[in-house]
């Protein structure tokens, strides 16, 4: 059972004890009480059967997104993934800027962008990868990380990013500490190829506020890249 369908089960246990105890005394309706309950016990329910625990993540990710920041914010951090992919020449094949939207991508989170990792996918099951893709991936998988950074100097985001890549590192037989020097190497990767592209990142940004799909997101980067070489 997940944390949500645990936490849900308790607060319908409390407040079952509660109005038993309470209901007499300011002679509440057991009616009432009796339909929270059930309610609340049917989303653990969904959660975990239904939603594999991803239903905590999608209530809190709508309650949060009445924020514009909090919206703001996934989509610079999958705007960071989608132009470092792009400019290390892994094709993106889709993105995901709400949790419902993750959930149907089969993305954890709130967010995400989908990649063609035909290639690394390939090589990690022969159980080695080449030092110069396995560098991309890792880059890629830190640029959520690092675009928040960059905006808001902090990231609220990228748990799964960071998991992901310790998951693929320890596979490869890479120690704790060679795995944070890694990430801390990648995460410096990502902020420069961001910061010598901050235009067209900018530019991508609202392109992916704007819902434009994943072909012209690619020629738009392509174009400002072109033009920014053209001018430099």
């Amino acid at each position: 059972m997940s944390q949500t369908a645990l936490n849900l089960t308790a607060i319908a246990i409390f407040l079952t004890t509660m109005t038993a105890l309470l209901g007499p005394m300011f002679n509440l309706s057991p009616t009432l009480p009796a339909i929270a309950t059930f309610s609340l016990l049917g989303l653990a329910t969904l959660d975990s059967f239904g939603l594999q625990g991803k239903g905590g993540t999608l209530i809190l990710d709508w309650l949060a997104s009445f924020s514009p920041q909090h919206r703001d914010r996934i989509i610079r951090h999958e705007a960071g993934h989608f132009l470092v992919a792009h400019l290390l020449g892994i094709p993106v094949t889709g993105y995901a800027l709400s949790a419902w939207e993750a959930l149907q991508q089969k993305h954890p989170g709130q967010g995400g962008v989908s990649f063609d990792d035909t290639e690394v996918a390939s090589q990690l099951a022969q159980g080695t990868i080449s030092a110069q893709l396995l560098d991309r991936y890792c880059t890629i998988w830190m640029a959520g990380i690092a675009a928040e950074t960059l905006v808001y100097d902090r990231a609220e985001g990228g748990a799964d990013d960071r998991q992901h890549l310790q998951t693929v590192l320890s596979s490869l037989g890479f120690s704790a500490a060679s795995v944070e020097l890694k990430q801390r190497f990648c995460s410096l990767q990502a902020c420069t190829l961001l910061k010598q592209n901050w235009a067209t990142y900018e530019a991508l940004v609202t392109a992916m506020q704007e819902r434009t799909d994943v072909a012209s997101c690619s020629d738009l980067i392509d174009s400002l890249t072109l033009k920014s070489n053209l001018v430099g």
